[in-house]
């Protein structure tokens, strides 16, 4: 995202917790590298060629009749091809406003911001006059899953042609305070905000459930009228379960026995549990709520405080889209979480209701009537995606998330039941995610130098965290609510910001993209700033143009394996598979994994492993390295933990002292191994993704395309950073619109083939 738009970039954890030394400046110069032409095709596709036969010659008749011959035998059955994953043309960078991707495969465009959702919802004019989004796509497409339907109209996992997509809707664009696409002028950009404004606003964000199909041509598209769409928006009432379920922390004017909350916002990455809910996660949520200047005092100066500050509201934050001054309804006042009530438990206000907020949320895409289920063990932080451990009988479940923000931390979470199989296609899905979810313990990561790790417990049974000084935790629901706190106390590893997560079906090993992390310093100069470690170990300036870019600007790729394959163990091994950078960067302290110009990339995000193919796919939502191409999407093949060396870093401070950092390197990327597949249109992200369980259609979120667009330019097209997907040939109007597409090889096999 641009800097204007990048809340993902939340830096709030001033704990000390410790970080390996070391150091070195390293500028480069950059943007020697040249573009592939990619001229302004929207769609990169084969068409297959026709030919003729083999030419036989005529031979003249024998002088005397001879004998019918026997039928010529069968011709032998042509060998099936070999697959070769891999196998496709890798993908120029680009800075075309269209998508890109290998010859030999088609996209198309199926579910766009403001698609209505039912057959009586007016179609999407796209001019800002549109109403009703609560029965229209909402914006921002981010994570996504699959969920097969068969004939019959119920679950099935086999199913190829017919499902249900549940997508998260993220956020919205905009400049200031207004989703400016979404209004006909452009909306307000001062204070207070329109109720009429705020309300389309406050739709468009939380998630969707889709229906899509799959005709006899092989076309894809979605259901317009199917039973089962609906939409879940941040006033969807939700229930709370786990430690957090009516603890005092959770008590609000809207359910003063903290057991429900409303909605869900600023949902990001996902998860598909192994018996076939949908998990969302809340990441960004703490920039809609604001306080006033004098809530530290009217509080009281207690321990809230403290949690406040620790999750980026300090006293006199402002909101990102100002929606608590739209009116006196709850619905609004609830974005201010100031202490203005006489209760003493926050039963007559909403100075709570932030705490309602930052988890994950359990959904059964298959009964739109069951409530959302925030499972509150889980933490509470700005979640990215959930990965889950490979079920096996008779072991406990883990899962694995990030908090992506600056300087946070990796998590996992274990089961206290072990697995059964009978949990695979349960009766009731919500009971059965109850039972593994609710009870638990939560962990957190800390990397050590020899390229172990260890998982320190959250929970009053840490003496580190019982008796943390910075915070006083009053039992396991504070822990949970205030996951933070708690990882500062236990003393684990800040890391680059740690994103999407995801389980290699091959070996069970977890990966991790970390983003970036503007932090990092040889010499740190705040109590943000951070030396590099062995987890985290560059730190470089990197030029974007004439203007310096200084940190980990383009993250990397991290992944570990459990001690004994066990997901429930505490301990674990880690290297990093791969480091994002520019191909033409210094190869001894940048691109350390030695990328070329068909590989190289910069600030990995999405991160999902195909269950059909294996491969790994790497979605990049890049600020560094835009002037250069817009994001992209990249196949890999990836090896195993330990299948590369250690590497050391030299890095010199002012004072001509040197000081060394050792991180663990994968096995470097090959041609054969690593490649970029698809690139995206004009100021996009790409994110999200899942697949038919047969691998031959994937879905793919192309988010917030022409996001640097100005407000003052709403009324001219021509001044959009994007015009996608209007320009494809999809919908009515110019803005630009968040959009799924999905992915199909024209010869009919498996993607990335």
């Amino acid at each position: 995202m641009s800097d204007r738009n990048d809340f993902n970039d939340e830096d709030s954890n001033r704990s000390p917790n410790p970080t390996f030394d070391s150091v070195l400046t390293s500028r480069l110069n950059r943007r020697g590298l040249l573009l592939g032409g990619v001229g302004s095709a929207v769609l990169t596709a084969c068409g297959g060629g026709g030919g003729g036969g083999p030419a036989f010659p005529i031979i003249p008749p024998a002088p005397t009749p001879a004998p019918a011959p026997g039928p010529a035998p069968a011709p032998a059955p042509a060998p099936a091809p070999t697959e070769k994953l891999l196998g496709f043309g890798a993908v120029p960078k680009s800075l075309a406003d269209s998508v890109l991707i290998p010859a030999g495969y088609s996209a198309t465009v199926i579910y766009a911001l403001g698609d209505p959702l039912t057959g009586t919802t007016p179609a999407y004019a796209n001019d800002g006059t549109d109403a009703d989004f609560e029965n229209r796509g909402g914006d921002h497409h981010d994570g996504m899953e699959w969920f097969g339907l068969g004939a019959d109209g119920k679950r099935s996992d086999a199913s190829i042609d017919r499902g249900l997509l549940a997508i998260n809707h993220e956020a919205t664009t905009d400049e200031t305070l207004s989703s400016f696409f979404l209004h006909a002028d452009g909306g307000t950009k001062t204070l207070p905000r329109p109720a009429a404004e705020v309300d389309k606003e406050v739709a468009v964000h939380g998630i969707a459930v889709l229906e899509v199909r799959k005709d006899g041509a092989g076309k894809w598209s979605y259901v317009r009228n199917s039973a089962f769409n609906h939409r879940v928006t941040p006033l969807t009432e939700i229930d709370i379960a786990g430690p957090a379920k009516g603890d005092a922390l959770m008590k609000t004017k809207y359910s003063a026995t903290g057991v429900k909350t409303r909605g869900t916002l600023n949902n990001c990455g996902t998860g598909k549990t192994p018996w076939g809910t949908f998990l969302t996660g809340e990441e960004n949520w703490v920039n809609y709520f604001t306080r006033a200047a004098g809530d530290d005092a009217a509080r009281g100066n207690d321990k809230s405080v403290t949690s406040l500050k620790r999750y980026g509201r300090a006293a006199g934050a402002t909101s990102r889209h100002g929606w608590e001054t739209a009116g006196a309804d709850d619905k609004y006042q609830r974005w201010n979480i100031s202490k203005t009530g006489a209760s003493t438990d926050g039963s007559d206000d909403y100075r709570n209701e932030m705490n309602g907020m930052g988890f994950v949320v359990e959904f059964n895409p298959y009964d739109k009537s069951k409530l959302g289920v925030k499972r509150s063990a889980l933490g509470r932080y700005a979640h990215e995606s959930v990965a889950f451990s490979k079920p096996v009988a008779g072991q406990k479940v883990a899962c694995y998330m990030g908090d992506d923000a600056r300087n946070e931390y990796f998590y996992k979470f274990v089961s206290d039941e072990v697995w059964s199989d009978a949990d695979a296609n349960p009766a009731d899905p919500l009971a059965t995610g109850a039972k593994y979810l609710d009870k638990g313990t939560l962990y957190v990561a800390r990397f050590d130098a020899d390229g172990a790790g260890t998982w320190l417990e959250l929970s009053m049974a840490n003496p580190a965290v019982a008796g943390y000084a910075g915070y006083p935790f009053a039992n396991l629901a504070d822990v949970v609510v205030n996951a933070r706190l708690a990882a500062d106390a236990a003393g684990a590893t800040k890391m680059d910001r740690p994103e999407w997560c995801a389980t290699n079906p091959a070996n069970g090993e977890v990966y991790l993209t970390l983003t970036n992390n503007s932090n990092r310093r040889i010499e740190p100069a705040s109590s943000s700033q951070l030396v590099p470690d062995p987890a985290n170990p560059r730190v470089y300036t990197d030029m974007k143009g004439a203007t310096a870019q200084s940190g980990n600007p383009n993250g990397h790729i991290l992944r570990m394996a459990e001690n004994g394959g066990n997901p429930a163990s505490t301990g674990f091994r880690w290297d990093v598979y791969a480091f994002g950078a520019e191909s033409g960067a210094n190869a001894d302290t940048v691109n350390l994994s030695k990328l070329t110009g068909d590989q190289d990339f910069s600030s990995p995000d999405g991160l999902v492993f195909s269950r059909s193919t294996g491969i790994c796919w790497i979605q990049t939502d890049d600020g560094a390295y835009t002037d250069v191409t817009n994001c992209m999407m990249l196949a890999a093949l990836p090896g195993q933990v330990g299948d590369g060396a250690k590497k050391t870093l030299t890095y010199q401070r002012a004072d001509s002292t040197q000081y060394t950092v050792d991180t663990m390197i994968g096995k470097q990327p090959t041609a054969d191994t690593l490649k970029r597949f698809l690139v995206g249109p004009s100021a996009c992200e790409i994110t999200g993704l899942c697949e038919t369980p047969d691998g031959k259609a994937i879905f793919v979120n192309i988010q917030h395309p022409g996001e640097n667009t100005k407000h003052a330019d709403i009324a001219d097209p021509s001044k959009y950073t994007s015009q996608w997907p209007s320009n494809a040939g999809y919908g009515a109007g110019k803005r630009p619109r968040s959009a799924t597409i999905v992915i199909t090889k024209d010869d009919g096999g498996r993607i990335g083939s």
